[in-house]
C-alpha cells in the first residue's frame, strides 16, 4: 500500500475548529518540553532510547492535565509532539522511508515527495507556516546553522548525509520553503547500474577500463538525474591502493577504497565570515599528494584549478557538473574558468579543455522516472579554435516503446587516448577492433559514426 494511503487511513481529516484547537495545545505543549528538556534534547552523552522516554513521558504527563482530550486524541498528540520534539514533525515518516528520495515541502497542506523518479502529493499536513518554521529550525540547528529573516536562505547537511535546503520570507513569497533530498542509503556499482538499466554491458566494461586508464571524466547532466549515483558507481573501478581527494559541497560521495581523504565546502557564518570555498579546497589537494582528486560537482571558478590539476599530472579525476548535453557541459565549463577573473583568450581555455578532459558522460532522467546514460563522448583536441568530440557510445530509441526503453550501443569508433596504452589497459575485445565489425550486436546497424566539433 502506497505511503499516502497509509498517512490518509491513520489520519482523518478532522475540522478546522478542531485542527486550530490541536494546533494550540500542541505548540503549547510543545514549547513547554523544550523549555524543560532543552540542554538534554542536544546532549550527545544521553542515550537516544532514554532521551526518548524521557520526551514521552514528559508528554504524556502534560496533556494528561487536559482534561478535554480524549485517549485516541490524547495517542495521537502524544506522537505527533515527540516528532516534532525528538524527530522532524509530520515530514519523519517520509524520512524513515526508504523508497523517498526527495521531499518537498511547499507549504503547511502541500508536501510532495519523489519517489523512482516521479513526483507525488502526499495528505501530510502542517498545522501551519509557523510550524513549518519551528521544523526548519529544529533541522538547522542540528548542524550549527541558523535561518531567520536577516538570513533567510541555507543550505545544509543532516548527520545521515542528506541535503537540506530552506528559504524563508521575504525570499519566498509562498511562505517557508523546505526541501530535502535524503541521502541513499543503498551505495551502487556499476553493475547495479547495468541490472537498474542505467548502462550496458558494453558501457560498464568501458568505465571500468576508462577509469583504471585513468582518464579524466566528466559526467554532465541535469537535477536529480542521477550524476552522483553514476559518480559514485564509476569510483568502484578505482584500486584499493590509490590515495584519493573527494571534494564536494555537500559530502554524498561514499568510496569504500582504504585511503580515502573527505574535504568538504564550508559556508559563510552568520556574521559573513569564515567561508571556505571548493576553489580553496581543490587548490589545498594538490598539496595532499593525491592520485586521484573527485570534485563532487563544479559549479563555479573552481573549474580552473580543476583543469589546472587535470593538466599537472593529477589523471584519473572525477567530476559531475549541470548541463544539457555533452557540447552544452564544455561551453559551462568554459563560462567557469571565466568566472575565475583571469582575462583568458577564449582558445587558451579551450586549449586547456582539451587537454584535461577525456570524457563526458551525459546521464538523463527520462518523463516515466528512468535514469539512462545516454552518451559517452570522447574529448579529442583543438582544431583551428575548436573542441572536437567523438561519440563512443550513444542513445538509441526502440521505436514505439517509449523514451526510457531505448539502448547505449557503441558507435563503433573507438577512444583515441593514449592513456590506455601508457598504463597497459586492454579495450573490451570488441572495442580494439577498428571497424564496425567487431561491436556487440545492435551497434552493427548504425549509419555513418559521428563525429562532432565545438
Amino acid at each position: 500500500m502506497e505511503l499516502a494511503q497509509r498517512l490518509a487511513n491513520a489520519r482523518p481529516e478532522p475540522s478546522e475548529e478542531t485542527r486550530d484547537a490541536f494546533a494550540e495545545l500542541k505548540d503549547r505543549v510543545h514549547l513547554a518540553v523544550i523549555s524543560e528538556l532543552g540542554p538534554q534534547l542536544y546532549d550527545a552523552d544521553v542515550n537516544d532510547a532514554d532521551l526518548h522516554r524521557l520526551v514521552l513521558a514528559d508528554i504524556r504527563r502534560r496533556l494528561g492535565q487536559e482534561r478535554n482530550v480524549a485517549a485516541a486524541d490524547r495517542d495521537r498528540l502524544t506522537k505527533e509532539i515527540a516528532d516534532d520534539t525528538l524527530g522532524h514533525g509530520p515530514i519523519e515518516p517520509l524520512l524513515a522511508d526508504d523508497t523517498v528520495s526527495e521531499i518537498m515541502v511547499n507549504g503547511p497542506h502541500d508536501v510532495w515527495i519523489e519517489r523512482e523518479g516521479r513526483l507525488h502529493r502526499t495528505p501530510v499536513r502542517f498545522a501551519d507556516e509557523h510550524h513549518i518554521r519551528r521544523i526548519i529550525n529544529k533541522i538547522v540547528g542540528q548542524v550549527g546553522r541558523r535561518v531567520d529573516e536577516s538570513s533567510p536562505m541555507v543550505d545544509a547537511r543532516l548527520p545521515d548525509g542528506s541535503r537540506v535546503n530552506a528559504v524563508l520570507p521575504p525570499l519566498s513569497l509562498s511562505g517557508p520553503l523546505l526541501t530535502i533530498r535524503k541521502f541513499s542509503k543503498q551505495r551502487l556499482d556499476l553493475d547495479d547500474m547495468l541490472r537498474l538499466g542505467t548502462l550496458t554491458r558494453e558501457s560498464v566494461d568501458f568505465f571500468e577500463a576508462a577509469v583504471k586508464a585513468e582518464l579524466n571524466v566528466l559526467i554532465s547532466g541535469g537535477t536529480g538525474s542521477g550524476k552522483t549515483t553514476l559518480l559514485n558507481a564509476m569510483s568502484t573501478a578505482i584500486s584499493d591502493d590509490e590515495r584519493i581527494v573527494t571534494i564536494e559541497d555537500a559530502a554524498e560521495l561514499r568510496l569504500n577504497q582504504r585511503h580515502v581523504l573527505r574535504l568538504e565546502s564550508r559556508p559563510k557564518n552568520v556574521e559573513g565570515q569564515g567561508e571556505i570555498p571548493i576553489r580553496e579546497l581543490v587548490r589545498n589537494s594538490l598539496r595532499m599528494r593525491p592520485d586521484r582528486i573527485i570534485v563532487g560537482e563544479v559549479r563555479g571558478a573552481e573549474a580552473l584549478d580543476m583543469l589546472q590539476a587535470m593538466n599537472t599530472g593529477h589523471d584519473g579525476s572525477l567530476s559531475t557538473i549541470h548541463a544539457n548535453s555533452p557540447r552544452d557541459a564544455l561551453g559551462r565549463v568554459e563560462t567557469m574558468v571565466l568566472m575565475a577573473g583571469l582575462e583568458l583568450p577564449m582558445r587558451a581555455v579551450r586549449q586547456q579543455l582539451s587537454s584535461a578532459l577525456d570524457l563526458i558522460v551525459h546521464i538523463e532522467r527520462f518523463g516515466d522516472g528512468a535514469r539512462r546514460v545516454t552518451s559517452i563522448t570522447e574529448v579529442q583536441r583543438m582544431e583551428s579554435d575548436m573542441i572536437t568530440l567523438q561519440d563512443l557510445f550513444d542513445y538509441q530509441l526502440d521505436q514505439g516503446r517509449g523514451e526510457s526503453s531505448g539502448t547505449l550501443r557503441p558507435t563503433g569508433l573507438r577512444p583515441t587516448s593514449p592513456k590506455f596504452d601508457r598504463r597497459a589497459v586492454k579495450l573490451p575485445s570488441w572495442m580494439s577492433l577498428p571497424s564496425l565489425a567487431g561491436a556487440p550486436p545492435g551497434a552493427s546497424n548504425r549509419s555513418e559514426p559521428r563525429r562532432s566539433a565545438r
